[in-house]
């Protein structure tokens, strides 16, 4: 949806057009709602940064225009609000432009977790969906860089997320990372061989870093393809991830108003109570569905967060990616200013228009009462 950031154009508790209102959200009994700031791959090497900081603060204007909700940046937020907590979370590594300083700066406007990819590589990040765009196309796995990104996350107590990622960078990624991580939309391979979807082995290698899979209910990425799609599809990659992970490595990553295709029975954000009923059919207890619900998010949070209180004294990165790793017509090189062209300055840009997107909904934590 398209209102270039006004928000007096659109009014949440009237809206009708999206998956997501506030009576919606109510109905649905959402708890607490990560908000996608998303830029698209497009932006990388322009001004991404830009645009991160207009979607962040439209998320931070609408969570303090609303009763219903109230912005947090902490898992206490989570714990004590009586509203529909916000939380805002970056969805591809592409909007730090290859600066960790960059990326302090998002943690302290309340940014707390960040998708190292989207359907992009970065120069120091692979993605799953590399062949969809152009952008560094050599780049495997996780650079040197990309492991500084890493450290550096950890020390701020930011979210290490892995949707979207490729095999490789969820790998190293889980290996050097020293806090859980999320996959914040994905879903079991096994069931779906798509490659937004995560292989047994990696869902191991989540449970032994006491990580989540927040499972999409994105019908493309849960069916591959089938057209019937419904509660029982996306039940099947709760009973998988179960099996092979357990319980506590799931949470619910709904992504509407992410995508448009959603299974029957699930079509916008208050019908999750309908995958709940599903679940206990199935023989899933009460404690293992707050878990997913509620507490397994919550879980992964605080550890973050230890983590960040361990290790947040030491030094702060300071690393920089090889400038001719990155080097283009936007970047200025300080190392040697004078070979810039001034007359650079003032002329259009080549690319076309772009209208950024108000927010993307993404994925959430639900309030559960036995």
């Amino acid at each position: 949806m398209l209102y270039q950031n006004r928000l007096s154009g659109v009014n949440l508790r009237e809206l009708n057009k999206t998956h997501t209102n506030l009576a919606k959200l109510q109905a649905g009994y959402v708890g607490a709602q990560f908000w996608s700031v998303y830029v698209l791959c497009s932006a990388q090497n322009k001004d991404a940064v830009r645009l991160t900081l207009e979607q962040i603060d439209i998320v931070k204007r609408m969570c303090n225009s609303y009763e219903e909700l109230e912005f947090v940046t902490n898992s206490q937020g989570i714990s004590d609000s009586r509203r529909i907590a916000c939380l805002i979370g970056i969805e591809g590594g592409h909007s730090i432009d290859s600066s960790l300083a960059a990326l302090r700066m998002y943690y302290d406007l309340g940014v707390r977790y960040m998708t190292l990819t989207h359907s992009c590589n970065t120069p120091w990040s692979e993605s799953s969906s590399k062949g969809r765009h152009n952008f560094y196309p050599g780049v495997t796995g996780l650079t040197p860089f990309g492991q500084e990104v890493v450290k550096e996350m950890n020390r701020l107590g930011m979210m290490i997320d892995l949707s979207h990622t490729s095999y490789s960078t969820a790998k190293a990624a889980l290996i050097m990372s020293k806090a859980p991580v999320i996959f914040s939309h994905s879903s079991a391979f096994s069931i779906c061989n798509h490659s937004r979807n995560v292989p047994d082995d990696i869902l191991q290698q989540l449970k032994k870093n006491k990580g989540i899979i927040m499972v999409t209910f994105s019908a493309d990425i849960l069916a591959c393809g089938r057209e019937v799609v419904n509660v029982s599809t996306l039940a099947d990659h709760f009973d998988h991830i179960k099996k092979i992970a357990g319980s506590e490595s799931i949470g619910i990553g709904g992504d509407y108003d992410g995508v448009e295709r959603f299974p029957k029975g699930l079509e916008d954000v208050s019908k999750y109570p309908s995958l709940i009923e599903e679940l206990l059919r199935r023989g899933w207890s009460e404690t293992e569905l707050k878990g997913v619900l509620r507490e397994n998010f919550l879980r992964v949070f605080r550890e973050v967060e230890n983590v960040r209180n361990i290790n947040g004294l030491t030094g702060v990165g300071e690393s920089e990616i090889p400038q001719e790793v990155v080097q283009n017509s936007c970047r200025l090189d300080l190392r040697n200013p004078l070979l810039q062209t001034a007359s650079s300055f003032g002329f259009p840009s080549v690319a076309g228009p772009f209208s950024p997107t108000l927010v993307i909904l993404s994925y959430l934590i639900l309030y559960y009462e036995p």
